[in-house]
Formats: structure tokens, sequence, C-alpha cells
């Protein structure tokens, strides 16, 4: 499976069999962050820990993301955790993004984990197993690239985003409302990274050459704009 075929199974699991990984398998996972695209300008580290260093996680290990706490450094933990959520699921592994888990003891520029290990929860078996807003709710235009990309998951669901298509970019909006920004904070962001990574990969899949991942813009007015051309 692919990442972007994970897009239409993956599920945010919150039960794992308590056995960790093997060396092999890690390293995998360890090669996958490494070799993750950031957005420009952003430095964010993701590293790999076990159980016995979290509070609240469910899964043997986790991805901590650390970064700075402007618009365009969340955004890019949401857009590189969304890439390696997918890969994992692409590969028959639970993860979860977790915004009320943490480390025992975090770093400064600590942000939110990715937990993940192995599960028996099932993945999804299609669109119609997915809660999400629709097409016209969240996008100016009802394409592919908008139909996988309204899956993608956000803190408490509450998918704070409008997709705007224009030639040559999609441009994804920040749209939050009072109890998203209250319950969700800087997390929403973080899902405004997610989403966009969904979008790159949906334009990928539909033939298209990304040449830009550009965050724009803070706090109300923030935004990313992905520049494609046709491949």
């Amino acid at each position: 499976m692919t990442s972007y075929e994970a897009i239409f199974t993956r599920r945010s699991v919150r039960r794992y069999d308590s056995a960790p990984l093997g060396d092999a398998e890690l390293a995998d996972i360890q090669a996958a962050i490494d070799g993750a695209k950031q957005l420009p300008g952003q430095t964010g580290r993701f590293i790999i820990v076990n159980a016995d260093t979290l509070k609240g996680a469910p899964s043997p290990h986790a991805i901590l993301a650390h970064g700075e706490d402007t618009d365009a450094a969340l955004s890019n933990i949401g857009y590189v955790l969304s890439s390696l959520d997918l890969y994992l699921q692409s590969k028959g592994y639970g993860s979860i993004v977790m915004g009320m888990a943490k480390p025992l003891e975090p770093a400064a520029d600590y942000r939110i984990l990715l937990a993940f290990g192995r599960t028996t929860v099932p993945v999804r078996t299609g669109e119609a197993d997915f809660k999400r807003r629709g097409v016209a709710d969240i996008s100016n235009e009802d394409n592919a690239v908008a139909r996988a990309a309204r899956l993608a998951p956000s803190a408490v669901n509450f998918q704070p985003w409008k997709l705007e298509f224009s030639p040559g970019k999609v441009t994804v909006k920040y749209t939050p409302n009072g109890i998203g920004r209250l319950l969700a904070g800087k997390m929403q962001k973080i899902d405004v990274g997610i989403i966009t990574r969904y979008v790159e990969l949906a334009l990928e899949h539909e033939g298209k050459i990304v040449t830009a991942v550009t965050p724009d813009g803070t706090g109300k007015n923030f935004g990313i704009e992905v520049g494609c051309t046709e491949g």
C-alpha cells in the first residue's frame, strides 16, 4: 500500500499490542523520519522514544515532534507527522497524533507526538467509514484532490480549513471557529500542515508536479500555498 492509498483506509488508533517493535522495524521507521521532507525554512526535530518515557500514550513507541512556537513551524510539524502517519499505516502499523500524551520530561521545544505500534484495530474500508465535512464545505471545487484531502484527521475533528483551487496552485486556508480555538488551540495550525500533505499526495497521484509548498501569513490569515504544474 502506498501513502496515498493509506489516506482512504487510515484510522486514528488508540489500542496497541504492548510488545515493542524490533530493531529492524524501528530502523525502517527512522529512515522514513530521516527522509521526510519539511516545509521551506523549517528544521523540526522528530525523535523515536519508547513507552517508558511517556505519560498518557497507549502505544509502545512514539515520535516526539519538536519545533518553534510559530504558525509555520507548527504547520511543519503537522506536515511531517502526516507523512509519517500515512507511512506507518501503509506498512500495517497503527498510529495517532496525540495532543494530551507527552514525555515525562518534555524539552522546551516539544510540541506533540505521534504514537505508533502494532495493532489489531481494523483499517477503514473506504470513504464511507469517515466522519468528515462534505467536499462543498471545505473546497471551492469538487475534484479528486479535494475528496482525498477532506479525509485528513484533525484535533477533535474540527477540520479548521478551506481549500481554494486556482490555476497552478491550491491554497489551504486556516479557518478557525471560536470553539475550535478554545478546545484545540495551536493544534489547529498543526492540522493545517496535516491536510497540506494530503493535498500534495493527491496532486501527485493525479499526475501533477508539486513545485512549492509555502506557508504564508499569521494568525487568522495563515495558510499554505501548494504550487503545481502539469506532469
